[in-house]
């Protein structure tokens, strides 16, 4: 950490490192070290492995690309070739399943409810062209409208505890 903020010449103040809640994160050497060099740290919620969803998942897509480098990249503008490129196709190529397989930028642009409405015509159509193919419902194509990084659950504790006060 301290020959990183030396390279890359930070100063106090300037970084936030965010960690899991793992021992060598939260060991006295390190946090020393983070202080002395005035670099703020957080750490996910104890026993909250999903703090942030979204990075996570985009961590393990890009793990499990099969263009993802094995060797360190020759040089900087390389590694930003890269990345742009994998940035590029995870927003405009990537469908994501947590909003019905469709493309962030047909998310955000509005276009994801026409593809929608066109994926559920045709999956009915199909339906009733071969009905012995499907055992249940078709898929669900209906449009996603929040997304939520911790989402409330319902409490099912609660009412245990209130059938054992009964």
């Amino acid at each position: 950490m301290r020959d990183i903020c030396l390279r890359l010449e930070i100063s106090p103040g300037q970084l936030v490192v965010h960690s899991d809640n793992g021992s060598p994160m939260k060991g006295e050497a390190m946090l020393a070290t983070l202080q002395r060099l005035g670099v703020s740290h957080s750490r996910s919620r104890p026993s909250v492995s999903n703090d942030n969803p979204y990075s996570e998942s985009l961590f393990r897509t890009l793990k499990y690309r099969p263009q993802m480098p094995v060797k360190p990249f020759e040089d900087i503008q390389h590694a930003r070739r890269w990345v742009t490129e994998l940035v590029r196709w995870y927003n405009y190529e990537h469908r994501h399943s947590s909003i019905r397989f469709v493309t962030p930028t047909q998310r955000h642009a509005g276009i994801d409810k026409a593809l929608l409405e066109k994926r559920n015509a045709l999956y009915k159509c199909a339906r009733q062209a071969n009905p012995t193919r499907w055992s249940g419902s078709t898929r669900n194509w209906d449009p996603i409208t929040e997304v939520h990084l911790n989402p409330n659950k319902p409490k099912i504790k609660e009412s245990n505890n209130i059938l054992k006060a009964a």
